[in-house]
């Protein structure tokens, strides 16, 4: 569950407001956290451990790793959304380009100890969200800007227990900010002189990640991955600025807030196949469980007495649900100095029309990967990959009694390009 306690005296009218909006919508997690494995659409990264992007994708990897190394990249995620078929009570413009150029770095570090110990440590971004609709966005009263950028540190140790059986462990420490805005309509003039609520916060927070590898034949390799929930408590302000919102006008003013936030657990399972030399196969599962995104639940206390004094929770139900994403892919040794690699993945969404809102408008996407590795010498890689994914057309249809009506459908595309350098000691 989602919850905003805001602390110090408010208003009816910023609550109610913040409840209609549903704040950090599920399904914003990032599969760019190696390059290698985006190159195969992700199939297979749970198995694979080619390089030391394994500390993420399973830290169990490590101990199959030969080299102390050292991996650092970055993925470029370039989005775009068209809006269509727009009503709104309010009117204002389509939807338009509203995410901006997003860039996940990433890094990681691997020594091996001995031939049963491995250590590292990564630093890598799980989990982020931006759409800045702008102030005259046709369903501006439902959302404006939402943004939420997390970052991960994580120590890992692994353990070979032979050759056929190693697991891994790394606690993971997270930090995340997260900005939340919207236009709220003025009660003189209605459409125009607007004010807008902005909730800022920040917070630290522990989880886990684990694996399992197997070396099931010669050939054969597969991997289990275990992601833990992570559970945030945001603390920041609420500024409230512009319009009237009630007779009681507060424009100017800052409220304390806290924001309970549950970044959900997931469990990836892929095979690695080497068919031969040149050869080998990928395949892969995701499950992540969103359904713990339930509801938008807004609380506060010390409401001015002239506003019906203290005001009981603002619920809005979510009902999101748990997805599974599948992917495949290859990769074909063309000499000693390239891999060539490509893979397809389908990712569901965890939300459906009944519930999707403007903040997150995604549908069920599939997407297309194509990846290289070139080893100009024996100790150092270049890895290159690039994702093309397109989402089903949506719709949202958001009503509310202060915000009036939105609806309008969406169609999704987005591009990542990525790199990453690999360097063994």
């Amino acid at each position: 569950m989602i919850k905003i306690k805001i602390k110090t005296k408010t208003m009816l009218g910023i609550v109610a407001t913040l409840a209609s909006s549903p704040l950090f919508a599920g399904g914003f997690a990032i599969n760019e956290t190696s390059v290698s494995a985006m190159g195969t659409g992700h199939a297979g990264r749970s198995s694979s451990a080619i390089d030391a992007s394994t500390v993420q994708t399973n830290p169990a990897g490590m101990s199959r790793l030969k080299n102390e190394q050292v991996s650092a990249g970055v993925a470029v995620i370039d989005a775009k959304t068209d809006t269509s078929d727009t009503r709104s009570t309010f009117g204002g413009k389509e939807g338009g380009d509203v995410v901006p150029i997003g860039l996940a770095p990433m890094g990681y570090y691997v020594k091996p100890i001995d031939e049963h110990w491995a250590v590292g440590f990564g630093v890598y971004v799980p989990f982020g969200l931006i759409t800045d609709y702008g102030s005259d966005f046709a369903g501006r009263y439902f959302a404006n800007k939402s943004k939420v950028e997390i970052i991960t540190f994580q120590p890992t140790v692994s353990y070979a227990f032979n050759d056929k059986v190693s697991i891994g462990f790394g606690p993971t420490i997270n930090r995340v900010a997260g900005e939340l805005s919207s236009q709220v309509p003025n009660i003189v003039t209605p459409g125009s002189n607007d004010g807008k609520i902005k909730v800022n916060g920040t917070d630290t927070a522990l989880g886990f990640n684990a694996g399992v590898l197997i070396q099931a034949t010669d050939s054969t390799r597969l991997g289990l991955t275990y992601h833990s929930k992570v559970s945030y408590r945001l603390e920041g302000d609420t500024k409230v600025s512009g319009g009237t919102f009630s007779l009681l006008n507060v424009s100017g003013q800052h409220y304390n807030a806290e924001l309970e936030l549950d970044t959900p657990e997931s469990v990836d399972f892929s095979l690695t196949h080497k068919l031969n030399d040149d050869w080998t196969v990928y395949a892969g599962s995701t499950w992540t469980r969103w359904s713990r995104f339930k509801e938008v639940t807004v609380e506060s206390s010390g409401v001015s007495p002239s506003l019906g004094g203290s005001l009981d929770a603002v619920t809005e139900e979510q009902n999101w649900h748990d997805t599974w994403a599948h992917a495949i892919g290859a990769a074909y040794q063309l000499n000693k100095e390239w891999v060539l690699r490509t893979g397809l993945s389908v990712d569901q969404s965890p939300t459906d029309n009944a519930h999707r809102s403007a903040r997150f408008p995604t549908g069920d996407r599939r997407a297309i990967s194509f990846g290289a590795g070139w080893t100009p010498v024996s100790n150092l890689t270049i890895d290159f990959a690039y994702s093309y994914l397109k989402e089903e057309t949506v719709k949202v249809s958001a009503v509310s009694a202060s915000s009036g009506v939105y609806n309008s459908t969406y169609s999704n595309s987005g591009s990542g390009f990525a790199t990453s350098l690999t360097y063994r000691f």
